[in-house]
């Protein structure tokens, strides 16, 4: 499984189990917190009664009802008065108190229920209601009945009345069916449900955010791990927190991975290219100690010369190519005329293009202006154009030409390079002999034309041509199109 299906499904399973028991926890307290705050309020609201059937209790003879008492008017027509309110959006229409007395033995003496529902004259000395007020205690029950139109529990709180002496003169009991309370719990649920998948969704709305900004840092890292594994010298990617302190670190590890890498294959090579002007210094400084005709000792004292510089361009180009390679791009990018680059390199070389009697067709389709190093794009033309002549024959001929659909094209008309050594092309010390001559070259000048290329975002690329090699140097399409004037 993928690394961002697992964070997802980990988040999915955390926030979704946390989720489920918060609901299960907060749904099963809604219920039992209306029940304890309306039965809070019942308490209130018997002994509030309790206290305005005082002087009417006192005063009824033993054995007479309630009925005729203002108590007992007032209360019923608390029953039948009309109510229309909104509450919080709910409607009531219906007051929903039962109100009942028992005197001192336990009998109802009054009842806002009237007809055949009414317990005016029964018993209920042994409800619990009634029973426990009249021992001193906390009477409440809860009793599934039909009163509020269907069996649903009904809740009864009783409250004492007693005379001013502290006389016990009977029970007010008021009653309340947990239906009518049934709406607002019901409401509170869904809006409690709607509330909590809102949560879940939006817990996993982050979720996916939090797994995609991972895994697309995760993902920066590993593209970065491949480019380095391929060879590409790219800056490590910029993430924040431990992941960049990660890309920093494997950054400076492939720097050291990459510099000792380097320093062995360099040593290793310049060892072997080393041995062949060495051994040719050495035979020319041996038989300089001997005696010589004066002919033969400038014969070896002219190679002598000739192996020292070979040895001098050899340190000199493998230093620039060492320098190249610790950039990340170039230092002092500006817009240069890539016409105008040309034509200083075919100038700086006429010297050697004359001796070897060579002809040039210089071809500008279209002036091109791009955003280069202007050093390192010289140093890059130089080397190509140097080439070339080394691998032509005198009296050759060199094709240049610049284009916006090719960028900078040079064919030389020697003998190439056979097919399967164009990848090879461009390595350190991998170089063919030059016509003419069993005598290779040390392959660095067009390593450091593809170093400078790579740091830049060209392409190097080569291609067979009959006779000869052709050189591409591919520019990016971010290059701009100069004034249309040709040189």
């Amino acid at each position: 499984m993928r690394l961002g299906l697992r964070v997802f499904f980990g988040f999915f399973l955390i926030a979704g189990l946390s989720s489920v028991i918060l609901l299960r926890v907060v749904l099963g307290e809604v219920k039992p917190s209306v029940r304890e705050v309306m039965e809070d309020i019942m308490v209130d609201t018997a002994n509030l009664l309790a206290e305005l059937a005082t002087d009417d209790l006192s005063r009824l003879p033993p054995g007479a009802q309630l009925n005729d008492t203002p108590f007992a008017r007032r209360v019923r027509d608390y029953a039948n008065r009309p109510v229309d309110v909104h509450i919080w959006g709910l409607r009531k229409q219906t007051l929903d108190f039962r109100i009942y007395v028992t005197n001192a033995q336990g009998r109802v003496i009054f009842d806002t229920v009237q007809g055949a529902g009414s317990s005016l004259g029964k018993d209920y000395s042994r409800w619990n209601d009634v029973a426990r007020t009249l021992r001193g205690g906390y009477g409440a029950r809860s009793t599934q009945d039909g009163y509020g139109g269907d069996l649903s529990p009904v809740m009864y709180v009783a409250a004492p009345v007693r005379s001013d002496q502290g006389e016990l003169l009977g029970v007010v009991t008021v009653a309340k069916p947990v239906a009518t309370v049934q709406r607002f719990i019901d409401r509170a649920e869904r809006r409690i449900w709607a509330a909590g998948l809102g949560l879940l969704v939006v817990s996993l709305g982050i979720g996916v955010a939090v797994t995609l900004w991972v895994v697309g840092h995760v993902r920066r890292l590993r593209r970065y791990a491949q480019e380095v594994q391929l060879g590409q010298r790219q800056p490590p990617p910029k993430v924040p927190g431990e992941l960049g302190e990660l890309a920093q670190a494997m950054d400076a590890m492939r720097e050291r991975l990459d510099g000792r890498e380097r320093m062995e294959h360099l040593a290793r090579a310049l060892t072997h290219e080393l041995k062949s002007p060495l051994a040719a210094l050495r035979g020319a400084g041996e038989l300089l100690q001997e005696d010589l005709a004066p002919a033969d000792r400038q014969r070896f004292a002219t190679q002598v010369v000739a192996q020292s510089e070979r040895l001098t361009e050899l340190v000199e180009r493998l230093l620039a190519l060492s320098a190249l390679e610790l950039r990340r791009g170039p230092e002092h990018p500006q817009a240069v005329r890539l016409d105008e680059a040309v034509n200083q390199a075919l100038s700086a070389l006429s010297d050697r293009l004359a001796q070897r009697q060579m002809q040039v067709r210089w071809l500008c389709r279209e002036p091109l202006t791009l955003q280069a190093d202007p050093e390192l794009l010289a140093l890059a033309l130089s080397n190509l154009l140097s080439n070339a002549v080394d691998f032509s024959p005198v009296g050759g001929l060199l094709e240049v030409s610049v284009s916006a659909q090719g960028g900078f094209e040079l064919r030389d008309h020697g003998p190439g390079v056979p097919a399967a050594a164009f990848d090879q092309l461009g390595q350190r010390f991998f170089s063919t002999a030059r016509p003419g001559s069993l005598r290779k070259g040390s392959g660095l000048g067009l390593a450091i034309v593809r170093q400078i290329a790579g740091l830049h975002g060209w392409r190097l690329r080569f291609t067979p041509a009959e006779p000869g090699l052709r050189v591409h140097l591919e520019l990016p399409p971010s290059f701009t199109l100069a004034s249309q004037t040709s040189p």
